[in-house]
């Protein structure tokens, strides 16, 4: 869909004949209905961890061009129970090898590395920081003329993405207090459902979500693009790659549990519960000064 921007007198790009929430339903028709690649430069796909991006949208990232990927953690706990598992005498070689993971899958997506962002904070921490991660984030967004975020849903599977979605939406209002527009499409990746996981689907369902389903070709590469974390080879096992799924995010109660209250992360030592959680959102919106 064509988008005319108009630039401030700070030089910076912003949507003037469509909103960004116009740009972003154009921007899901066009993945939708395969038409080759999609102009991207105002696009950034932000994600907690390296291989996030690649579980939500691993198949799509060769046509998103131009696209700015923002990872907020790099994917590697400062606890030593990950690295050790995976043979890593530190926390910091571990990082390392995820980088290097990264950057292997995201050339098989065609994505170039001067396109790849990192925050760098902790794996297992995001939720401790999410008023700076906002912030960071809105700077981001200002800098590089982004007027379309794709994200996390906020489905309580790892306490990491539902920060990122937290972020992204206080993101979003602090670039509309600055004068600024931002819509946010989410991704499914993976939350409680009954004693188990459940992987790639929204819960609830609903009428706004936007199914793509993939090729041969398409499901091929992004196996490709999947193996090539081979530290998270068990984990990604799990996840298919017969579709992806994104819809527009919705206005969410980020005080209210997510997935009627049934956090996958409480069963896991992830530093996290429901009642911290609702804590930390609560501290953080009053430190941003955004309404409930």
């Amino acid at each position: 869909m064509p988008h005319v921007f108009e630039i401030d007198a700070s030089g910076e790009r912003r949507l003037s004949s469509e909103d960004s929430g116009q740009r972003a339903r154009g921007l899901l028709d066009e993945l939708v209905e395969r038409d080759g690649l999609v102009a991207a430069e105002d696009v950034a796909i932000v994600v907690a961890h390296p291989d996030d991006e690649s579980v939500g949208l691993g198949a799509q990232l060769r046509r998103l061009v131009g696209a700015t990927v923002v990872h907020v953690t790099d994917g590697a706990p400062r606890n030593m129970t990950d690295a050790a598992r995976h043979g890593f005498a530190s926390w910091e070689d571990y990082a390392a090898a995820r980088r290097r993971e990264l950057e292997a899958a995201m050339e098989i997506a065609g994505v170039p590395k001067r396109q790849l962002v990192c925050l760098n904070l902790p794996d297992q921490e995001a939720a401790f920081q999410l008023s700076s991660i906002a912030r960071e984030l809105a700077r981001l967004f200002s800098e590089r003329g982004i007027t379309v975020a794709i994200s996390h849903a906020y489905e309580g599977g790892h306490p990491d993405h539902d920060a990122v979605a937290f972020a992204v939406h206080g993101a979003r209002h602090l670039r509309v207090r600055a004068g600024c527009s931002l819509a946010v499409i989410e991704m499914p990746l993976y939350r409680a459902e009954g004693g188990g996981w459940a992987h790639q689907r929204f819960a609830p369902e609903s009428e706004d979500e936007r199914v793509i389903w993939m090729s041969e070709e398409e499901r091929a590469r992004k196996r490709r693009i999947l193996d090539a974390f081979a530290t998270q080879r068990q984990t990604l096992a799990a996840f298919d790659v017969d579709a992806e799924r994104l819809r527009m995010a919705p206005r969410y109660d980020f005080q209210a549990l997510p997935n009627g209250g049934v956090l996958l992360y409480e069963r896991y030592p992830w530093g996290m519960s429901g009642e911290r959680w609702q804590a930390l959102v609560g501290a953080s919106m009053d430190e941003l000064q955004l309404a409930p």
